[in-house]
This record gives C-alpha cells, sequence and structure tokens, in this order.
C-alpha cells in the first residue's frame, strides 16, 4: 500500500491567470505522492480536467455566472468570502472520516479568509501568490508602513532595498494612483493581512530570477519561491503528458494555429496575445494593426471575440497572406514552435514566465497593474526583450511598433536578447528538475506533509 502523504487542497482565484498556477502546483504535488484536490467555484468547475488532481465545488455566490455576475470586485471578493467559507469548510468535513482527511489548504493569496478556514478546522495553511517576488515586495513594504502610498513623481526613482532603480513609469498602477481601483489595491494589499498565520508562502518564481528580491523583504514575507509554474512537458518533462495546465475558460483553436505555423519559416512569425483581461482601445487596435502591417513579418495575432469589432475593417484583408487572426490558441504550444520568433505581450506574469521557460524573445507592451514593472525586468533585468514606449495619449504608434519588432527579430541587440532568452530558458527548467530550487523547496513542503498530517 503507498504511504498516504498528506492531502492538500487548493483554492484558486477563479480567472484564468489565476487557476493556472495554482492547479499546476496541484499536478506537481500530485506527482510527488501527496492527494491532491482543487476546489473552485461552480461557475469555473467545469473548465478544470487535470489527471491525478480531484475537484470540488466551491461557491461564491454567483454560481451561475462569476465575477461577471457580480460586476463589482468588492461585491465580488465579499459575497466571495461569506459563500466560500461555508462551502471550504463542507469540503474538509466531507474528506474527515476518509482515508484521506485534509492536511493543507493552499490558497491564492487574493483569498485570505482561507487560511482563517484552514486554522478554524485544525489545519496547515500556505498562500501562494501568482505575481512576481519583485511585486510581493512592493506591496508587502506598502503593507507594512515602510513605502508609503502615492509615491510622487519627484521622488523618483524609487529605491527599494533588493530591487534595482524604479522609475515612475515602472510602477505597478495602483502605486502611482492608488486612487484609480481602490477596491483592487485593498485586495492587493489584503493578501498581507493575516499573512503570519500562514504556515508556508510561495510564489510563482524561482531562484535564479528573483533570488534576491524575495531576500530582501523575507523578515515580513518568507516566501518560498517554487516557479515556474508551467506544464512539465516544456521544463523538466517529469510529469507524463503534461502539455497543458488542465483549466480553460475558452476553447483553444490549437490545430489551426499549429497548421499555418508549419507553413512558416523558423523565428519568422510574430505572436501576439494581450491575455484573457486586457481591453484595448480602438485606437490602439488601430496602431498596432497598421505596425503589424508595415513591419511585412508574418504573425499570429490573438484578438478575443469581444475585441474583434475594434480591429480596422481593412486589417483581415490585406493581411491574409501574412497573417492568422484568432479567438484563443494555446500559448504553449504556440511559443514552442519553431517558427516563432518573438512573443509581443502585455507582460502579465503567466504570459511573462512561458515567455522566458519557452526561451522566446518579447516585446513587452504593458497596460496596467503589475505589467508595468514585469516590463522593465524583461528588457532591463533579464534583457530577453524590449519594451515598447507609449505616447504622451498612452497609445504605443506604429512606428514604435516597427521599431521594437526589429530590435528584437532582426539586427545586432536581436543576437543579445536571443542568446538571454536561451539562458533563462535553461535557468527555468533547471529550476524544476530534480534537485533543482524550486523542486528542492516542493520536496520540503512534501517532507512536511509526510511528517505531521495536520497541526
Amino acid at each position: 500500500m503507498k504511504e498516504n502523504t498528506g492531502h492538500v487542497v487548493v483554492v484558486p482565484y477563479p480567472s484564468q491567470g489565476h487557476i493556472n498556477p495554482i492547479l499546476q502546483f496541484a499536478k506537481r504535488l500530485a506527482s510527488k505522492g501527496v492527494k491532491a484536490t482543487i476546489a473552485t467555484t461552480h461557475y469555473t468547475v467545469s473548465s478544470i480536467c487535470a489527471p491525478h488532481v480531484g475537484v470540488e465545488p466551491i461557491s461564491d455566490g454567483f454560481d451561475q455566472g462569476g465575477f461577471a455576475e457580480a460586476k463589482r470586485e468588492d461585491l465580488y471578493i465579499e459575497s466571495f468570502k461569506s459563500n466560500g467559507s461555508k462551502t471550504l469548510s463542507q469540503v474538509i468535513k466531507k474528506y474527515l472520516d476518509t482515508s484521506n482527511p485534509v492536511s493543507c489548504i493552499v490558497y491564492d493569496s487574493f483569498l485570505p479568509w482561507a487560511l482563517d478556514v484552514a486554522k478554524q478546522h485544525g489545519l496547515y495553511g500556505a498562500s501562494f501568490f501568482t505575481n512576481s517576488a519583485t511585486i510581493c515586495n512592493i506591496f508587502c513594504r506598502i503593507h507594512h508602513g515602510l513605502l508609503t502610498l502615492p509615491v510622487n513623481i519627484e521622488d523618483m526613482p524609487l529605491l527599494v532595498p533588493g530591487l534595482p532603480p524604479l522609475n515612475f513609469h515602472d510602477l505597478p498602477t495602483f502605486v502611482r494612483f492608488p486612487q484609480s481601483n481602490p477596491a483592487y489595491l485593498a485586495m492587493k494589499l489584503n493578501q498581507y493581512s493575516n499573512l503570519d498565520k500562514a504556515d508556508w508562502i510561495f510564489d510563482n518564481t524561482f531562484e535564479e530570477l528573483e533570488g534576491e528580491e524575495a531576500r530582501s523583504v523575507s523578515q515580513q514575507w518568507p516566501g518560498k519561491l517554487i516557479g515556474p509554474m508551467v506544464p512539465s512537458a516544456y521544463l523538466d518533462g517529469r510529469i507524463k503528458g503534461d502539455k497543458g495546465y488542465g483549466s480553460s475558460l475558452w476553447k483553444p483553436l490549437s490545430e489551426e494555429c499549429i497548421e499555418w505555423l508549419e507553413t512558416k519559416p523558423e523565428k519568422s512569425v510574430v505572436y501576439i496575445s494581450f491575455g484573457s483581461m486586457v481591453s484595448l482601445t480602438a485606437e490602439q487596435m488601430e496602431e498596432l494593426a497598421q505596425g503589424f502591417k508595415e513591419s511585412n513579418l508574418h504573425f499570429l495575432w490573438v484578438v478575443r471575440a469581444s475585441q474583434l469589432d475594434q480591429l480596422p475593417k481593412w486589417f483581415t484583408d490585406s493581411t491574409k497572406e501574412k497573417g492568422l487572426i484568432v479567438s484563443w490558441c494555446n500559448q504553449l504550444e504556440v511559443l514552442e514552435h519553431k517558427a516563432i520568433g518573438c512573443f509581443v505581450t502585455h507582460c502579465g506574469w503567466n504570459s511573462t514566465l512561458e515567455g522566458l521557460s519557452l526561451g522566446v524573445p518579447m516585446v513587452g507592451v504593458p497596460q496596467w497593474a503589475d505589467q508595468l514593472t514585469d516590463s522593465k525586468y524583461i528588457e532591463e533585468i533579464w534583457e530577453v526583450g524590449v519594451r515598447a514606449k507609449e505616447d504622451d495619449k498612452g497609445i504605443v504608434r506604429k512606428e514604435e511598433i516597427i521599431n521594437c519588432l526589429k530590435q528584437v527579430m532582426e539586427g545586432e541587440r536581436s543576437q543579445e536578447i536571443k542568446k538571454n532568452a536561451i539562458k533563462w530558458k535553461k535557468s527555468a527548467e533547471k529550476a524544476v528538475s530534480e534537485g533543482g530550487s524550486s523542486d528542492k523547496n516542493i520536496n520540503e513542503f512534501v517532507k512536511s506533509l509526510m511528517s505531521s498530517k495536520g497541526n
């Protein structure tokens, strides 16, 4: 009989960018012999399909439509707290008298109430952060009063221990303009509210990438770096058949994308995706469209169905020789393809980690929140790409797009960028491979669960 190594229930914030990394963590734990279950909202539960990971529904109070039904962040978070606490408790009770009682709740850091639930039941609780250690460093300092808001432009650059000097345009939106989205800022700071009660803190990054950024705030935020949480097939290959996250709130069009890419020369295609949340203005779409057309490069552009009407009318017909527009695709499969030469990205943390893990040079077009800081690292710290500069109206013009694509795809700088991209790809692989820094941290967690089930 196999030794019982504990039962971990992971609780994601129910958006694609938050579900993917914590579900990947559950798969990693399952591959090491831990029983893993994901407890996610009724609205997202049917999107989960991951071998060796159980699925349990919990309620956010909006079972038919999720966040879209709530419409407001503060209302949604409050409802999820009250309904989620009750229904997560029920999941814990369900396993109480089985051979696999729950021993630990690993919860998305946006949901600190899940830690309270874990403690009420005498269980371990672990917070899981889905952004960079750099961002954790900044917001943790704000929470502890070590950094005050708003920061002033005349005080730039901002000097934070463990981080490179940050200029005003490198800072997260909510640090520059705290009033722009008070509910979201409150959610970011609330991640740290009861963190002193957590038994572990995990972050989806790795030692070689952000070790110093994490260490310099370790007294307030002792995070264990366990990333990149990217499916195993693209990194160490130790989880058999693990080519996707196992969750999709959209239906990817992988076959069409891959067939089209097969017809293109190696490293000749620009892949463009702004993730599942970002909405661009018609003016910005027009500039991007002009830039991609005039660059004369092959391109594969993911434009969500809700954004298609923002595309200029002339665009699709006049570029069909060079480009393919799809509403969604399997990003990992695309990034892995030999035809891809560059990734134009909004610099969300998952996309940034995927670009790094697959060794693809990037052009950053950040829109808001943490993306601005991520793009600074892409260009200046890791040197795996360039950041497109906005004009006074906050628009990236076509000339800037063309210039960025040239820098990354051709010429002297592109050689250096490509070399660095390969270096970071190897570093990401090493971190999650046997004996790597992230693998060691995960093994330590598993060992703790084995030696003491429940506390």
